[in-house]
């Protein structure tokens, strides 16, 4: 039986799908025929979005409950949002924004490259979503490590922080270190999004590190303002 959803909620999202409908040209889609009002008919939006037309005119007339997250990226992309109307859509229907479609990076934009080497008084770094640094500051070179004189798949902080014996030699306080480290991770892998990625990540410390192991399986997180200054 579907979730329901608040009468206000409801209306708002009945309201916002008509609108979008009404802006795209059918022509463009390839549906001819006289129209009495403009955009997309209901049907048509179904036929795009590949669910039953009686659902979404349901949705539209602010009944049948709450989607589910797939019905709304059908909807989405059948109405053509943007990526902003589209967290819009999630907020309406399911009162959450989507999940983060992670996209992997592999190296960062001049601009952004030039922002953080003005910042030559404190080490400054660029990582992913699995925290390997594609990026980093001559400050960072030097208090950190050398990221350029490492192979690619050596530059993570979590393979630093449990797999290299010098970098634990170097921190007195490294087991504190480690417990925010790993929490840390945890609470930046589930707003990324990189859930295969993290997985795999994840498989191979837990192999290699009981210490990660176990600090993982404490399933403690952390913001980074949790951390000791």
């Amino acid at each position: 039986m579907a979730n329901r959803m608040p009468s206000n909620s409801a209306g708002s999202l009945a309201a916002f799908l008509k609108d979008r409908r009404t802006r795209l040209d059918p022509a463009s889609f390839g549906f001819s025929g006289r129209r009495r009002t403009p955009g997309l008919r209901r049907e048509e939006v179904a036929q795009r979005a590949n669910i039953s037309p009686t659902w979404y005119t349901w949705l539209e007339q602010g009944r049948g409950g709450a989607p589910s997250a797939d019905v709304l990226n059908r909807i989405a992309k059948g109405l053509l949002l943007t990526e902003a109307e589209r967290e819009h859509l999630f907020m309406l229907g399911l009162g959450r924004p989507p999940e983060v479609r992670y996209t992997g990076a592999e190296g960062v934009s001049p601009r952004l490259q030039r922002l953080i080497d003005t910042l030559d008084a404190s080490p400054a770094i660029v990582r992913t979503a699995t925290w390997d640094v594609v990026a980093w500051n001559r400050a960072a070179r030097v208090v950190l490590t050398d990221y350029s004189a490492l192979p690619e798949g050596e530059r993570n902080i979590l393979r630093f922080m449990f797999l290299s014996p010098h970098i634990r030699a170097r921190q007195h306080d490294w087991q504190n270190l480690a417990r925010f480290v790993v929490g840390s991770f945890r609470a930046d892998a589930a707003r990324a999004g990189a859930v295969s990625e993290v997985r795999e990540l994840v498989d191979e410390l837990c192999s290699a590190s009981p210490e990660f192991a176990a600090l993982w399986r404490a399933n403690d997180v952390l913001s980074h303002g949790d951390g000791t200054k």
